[in-house]
């Protein structure tokens, strides 16, 4: 039974993991064909990131958008 925390731990560990790789990478046309602009260091408020850009730029989009 002591391998069942370790085994919770390493599955929290992985679908983090996941997480931060489905933003969608791609160039600034990618971005504006989805809808959405590129943004240096974070999205303003109300914007959701909806992929990266580029190393320190990330694709924005209102979440509103259809």
């Amino acid at each position: 039974m002591r391998i069942l925390p370790l085994l919770w731990a390493l599955l929290f560990l992985m679908l983090q993991g996941a997480a931060e790789l489905s933003l969608a990478r791609g160039s600034p046309q990618d971005c504006e064909r989805r809808g959405g602009f590129c943004s240096h260091g974070s999205c303003p408020p109300g914007i959701g990131r909806v992929g990266i850009c580029s190393e320190r730029e990330f694709c924005c989009r209102s979440r509103w958008y259809p």
